[in-house]
């Protein structure tokens, strides 16, 4: 592919570097700094712009500093940048996001940081590499479509890549080849309790041994013309594929298919806000997940709106953990259970990084909760989504949290207050 010389303007949403081409295309590239000259390796290109990967730097930002993983592209792009430096670089994405659609928000917000800028990870999904010396972990290599060889990430908290290894070891004492595997998927909880979900092609599978490391697995098929990790039949499960973990002092149960927050130090910085903001009002929390927000928060009342139908199960035996709590669980995409909205209940939401579905915010305009607590993974959608509601709310606060550290995600909470004229 084409080698070209560019220099970075700056970094944008999705945490590529941006810079203009000699015939005056942007490109975004991967593995680079503002400020920084580099050649580049264009991997995609389009009419109005293409998208590279750094080869060589040329001239190294002074913010620069040594990844810790050879293929840190893979999982962790900014591992380049320090972690106080990378919270001001995403900072001034969600700013310029932010500005561009006219959405007001207090000047003076911060980002949110744990401590744990490494080994934080409580979910990681690994790929396969076979060769003469038998079965391996893999992750892709960014930019293009080869695999590299790994036995973990440093990301992940450490019982995730034992339990992974292990399972490795134990296919490796069968006869599957690489090719008959998709991906694996590992979750942890905070005493190191694993679990995991492994996606293979066939439709019949080879009856593993549950290694030591592993509290359960399910073993998925998983058509080849789907996703990595779409589960098309269960074949079979070994040992209890539920964990525990406990966010404000509650309990909470999820098991390796149902959403749960990867970073749980820093979700509850994010709740103990949320929770100043709910004032033991009732909630209703959509894309609620297994609860983990609204029946954390909650002072009397929720109901959970979710639509997967195994976070769903997982909701209701938390929801029914929580005595304290008046709780309901409504299995329903969020944009058709809007009947549920009220103009007395807070109203949360946690959308997917699509942000939320036009009917919705269509629907929060017409009935207009008192406040809108929106949590987003995404503050482009969000931003989007907030210029909508601007016709009723207010953004009365406003943070940014990094749950992801060393990579270019960004999660946001506004606090969206109805106005009284």
């Amino acid at each position: 592919m084409k080698i070209v010389e560019v220099t970075i303007d700056k970094l944008v949403h999705g945490g590529q570097g941006l810079a203009t081409l000699p015939d005056n295309r942007k490109v975004f590239v991967w593995g680079v700094l503002p400020g920084e000259k580099v050649t580049i390796r264009i991997i995609k290109s389009k009419k109005s712009y293409a998208e590279a990967i750094a080869e060589e730097i040329i001239e190294p930002s002074p913010n620069r500093i040594s990844p810790k993983e050879q293929n840190y592209l893979a999982t962790s792009p900014w591992q380049i940048i320090p972690l106080s430096k990378e919270n001001e670089y995403k900072k001034a994405i969600v700013d310029e996001l932010f500005t561009h659609e006219g959405i007001r928000i207090p000047s003076q917000w911060q980002m949110v940081a744990a401590e744990n800028e490494w080994q934080y990870r409580n979910k990681m999904e690994y790929s396969f590499w076979g060769d003469e010396a038998g079965l391996h972990l893999a992750l892709h290599r960014r930019g293009s479509h080869q695999k590299e060889i790994v036995t973990g990430s440093e990301l992940a908290m450490p019982a995730l890549d034992r339990a992974a290894n292990d399972l490795v070891a134990a296919l490796q004492t069968t006869d599957c080849r690489a090719g008959d595997l998709k991906t694996v998927v590992v979750r942890c909880d905070a005493k190191g309790e694993a679990v995991a979900a492994l996606f293979v092609k066939p439709t019949e599978f080879v009856q593993l041994s549950l290694p030591s490391t592993l509290k359960g697995l399910r073993v998925y098929h998983s058509n080849p013309k789907s996703p990595a990790s779409v589960p098309t039949e269960l074949l079979y499960e070994l040992g209890d594929c539920q964990l525990q973990d406990t966010l404000l002092g509650r309990t909470f149960t999820y098991d390796v298919d149902s959403f749960f927050q990867v970073n749980i130090p820093v979700f509850e910085q994010a709740l103990e806000r949320i929770k100043q903001e709910c004032a033991g009002m009732p909630i209703i929390d959509m894309f609620g997940g297994v609860g983990s927000i609204g029946l954390s928060v909650a002072g009397s009342a929720c109901t959970i709106i979710e639509s997967h139908p195994a976070t769903v199960a997982m909701a209701r035996i938390n929801a029914q953990q929580a005595s304290d709590i008046s709780a309901e669980v409504i299995e329903s995409p969020s944009e058709k259970a809007t009947e549920y909205l009220s103009a007395n209940n807070v109203l949360i939401v946690d959308p997917p990084r699509a942000g939320m579905h036009a009917n919705l915010t269509a629907e929060i305009l017409r009935v207009r909760p008192p406040k809108v607590v929106y949590l987003s993974c995404n503050p482009a959608t969000q931003a989007r989504d907030l210029a909508l509601l601007q016709e009723a709310y207010d953004v009365s606060s406003f943070e940014g949290y990094n749950f992801f550290p060393h990579t270019p995600h960004i999660e946001t909470l506004a606090i969206c207050t109805r106005r009284t004229t």
